[in-house]
């Protein structure tokens, strides 16, 4: 089985950063992408960020103030968020496709989320 375990969540004040984490753990061959998605009360979870090999991919309301990035030996992925609004509030959940087999084809894993609270 595989575990992706978030941390890096909380509170904080408008303008303010935060640096979300996420690692990976179990029976894993190989990580193909790695990203983290968001979902806001009443709304559907959407994409925040992806990142395979060097190649990363984000949504247009947060490019240019939040940056993924992965550590492979750790199994790890990050999202530096900077210049945090209101907006960014949201329940922040790490995603992974993961190869457990090297005859079968990858699976998407999902952590528990950590929640982004972001105030006036």
């Amino acid at each position: 089985q595989v575990q992706l375990v978030e941390s890096g969540g909380g509170l904080v004040e408008a303008g303010g950063s935060l640096r979300l984490s996420c690692v990976a753990s179990g029976s894993i061959l190989r990580i193909n992408a790695m990203g983290w998605y968001r979902q806001a009360p009443g709304k559907q979870r959407e994409l925040v960020a992806t990142i395979t090999g060097s190649s990363t991919n984000y949504a247009d309301s947060v490019k240019g103030r939040f940056t993924i990035s992965r550590d492979n030996a750790k199994n790890t992925v990050y999202l530096q968020m900077d210049s945090l609004n209101t907006e960014d509030t949201a329940v922040y959940y790490c995603n992974a496709d993961v190869m457990r087999n090297p005859y079968r084809g990858a699976t998407a894993y999902w952590g528990q989320g950590t929640q982004v609270t972001v105030s006036t």
